[in-house]
């Protein structure tokens, strides 16, 4: 997930990006010093936290020229100004946080972005977008067939390939949706791929083999009969000996 700041007070966005970090490590977060330099990025950021307040352009105005190209892109603003929130709402801003910033208020107002991203990305025809240090990718849900937890990390497995990415197994069951089970603490399963089961281990079509916790065994068959009924799936998975 890409953060932009946009903000002339370097003291204000340094606490911002401290805010982010503690709660949503994997996020990439840039920070602009004047609209200027924000706008002549030409990224595209998941969120935006913008300042009204500058010299060179105000916030609001930022905010109109980013909804002229990119409808998706969550606005919060954050500034010292009340007088500015009628605005605000018509550049659909998602809210409006004034400063001093109080960090408890502005955490539950990031957690609930960060859930309106996951929600359009799945929206859009089933992908997910990932970004890392070094690469951007997108990925089908219906080639992911399972999920590996690897402590601040998760290794998402495909057919061809497994990608690393910073997240939660709790943020990647979230974003992936009911087709996926978290069958074990460090695994989520995509449940079309299911080819034979027992108590203790789920055998994949590929032929490769994950875990399955005994306390989640039972809830795992509920969970993979209603898939069936939902999707009116072929051929069921048998039971392992």
């Amino acid at each position: 997930m890409k953060v932009a700041i946009c903000d002339e007070e370097r003291e204000s966005s340094s606490l911002l990006v401290c805010l982010i970090q503690q709660q949503e490590p994997e996020c990439e977060v840039v920070c602009f010093h004047n609209s200027r330099q924000f706008l002549e990025s030409g990224q595209h950021f998941d969120i935006l936290l913008l300042d009204i307040q500058m010299e060179e352009m105000r916030g609001i105005e930022v905010a109109r020229a980013i909804r002229m190209k990119d409808d998706n892109t969550i606005l919060i603003f954050v500034t010292a100004l009340k007088e500015y929130v009628p605005e605000a709402f018509d550049v659909s801003a998602f809210h409006y946080l004034l400063k001093p910033i109080v960090p408890e208020k502005f955490c539950k107002v990031f957690e609930n972005a960060c859930k309106e991203v996951h929600r359009l990305e799945s929206s859009e025809e089933g992908q997910l977008f990932f970004h890392t240090k070094t690469k951007s990718f997108t990925l089908q849900k219906k080639d992911i067939l399972y999920v590996e937890s690897r402590k601040r990390k998760v290794d998402i497995h495909t057919s061809g390939e497994a990608h690393t990415v910073y997240a939660t197994m709790q943020s990647m069951e979230e974003r992936l949706g009911e087709d996926f089970y978290r069958c074990h603490r460090g695994y989520l399963v995509n449940l079309a791929y299911v080819s034979e089961y027992g108590e203790g281990t789920i055998r994949l079509q590929n032929g490769e083999t994950i875990y399955v916790a005994r306390e989640k065994y039972s809830e795992f068959v509920k969970a993979y009969t209603q898939y069936r009924a939902r999707t009116g799936s072929g051929k069921a998975a048998g039971h392992g000996k």
